[in-house]
């Protein structure tokens, strides 16, 4: 699972919990993955990849879209920001963060979406 530094397991992570199957996005977790997920007005939280595969589980179904304005990776973290789309329209940004392991897997995963800020300017 070798990636370069502007490839990323974040931006794999993403694209995965994108396509039209979210489970292969399990594949880049440690078993003991811990995640804090927070959105408005809720965080979802977990401990191991079966609290993740919950987490994904209970989504709800639209077509969503990551696209990462921001990518950095110093030692084992490595970080992204960008907006969310839903059905081609920007709802939100997003700020993530996680721990990578030496193979390439995320140990710990937290991220933080708002409706109301953006860090960054928006793409037009």
């Amino acid at each position: 699972m070798e990636r370069t530094p502007m490839d990323g397991v974040i931006p794999d992570y993403m694209a995965r919990m994108d396509s039209d199957d979210p489970r292969r996005a399990l594949e880049l977790l440690e078993p003991d993955f811990r995640f804090l997920i927070a959105l408005p007005g809720r965080e979802a939280t977990g401990t191991s990849r079966d609290d993740f595969a919950d987490y994904i589980a209970g989504r709800n179904a639209v077509e969503r879209g990551h696209t990462i304005l921001r990518h950095s990776s110093d030692g084992d973290l490595e970080t992204v920001y960008g907006v969310v789309t839903e059905s081609g329209k920007t709802v939100g940004s997003f700020l993530s963060a996680a721990v990578v392991t030496p193979d390439g897997r995320m140990a710990r995963y937290q991220s933080y979406f708002s409706t109301t800020y953006d860090l960054i300017d928006r793409p037009d």
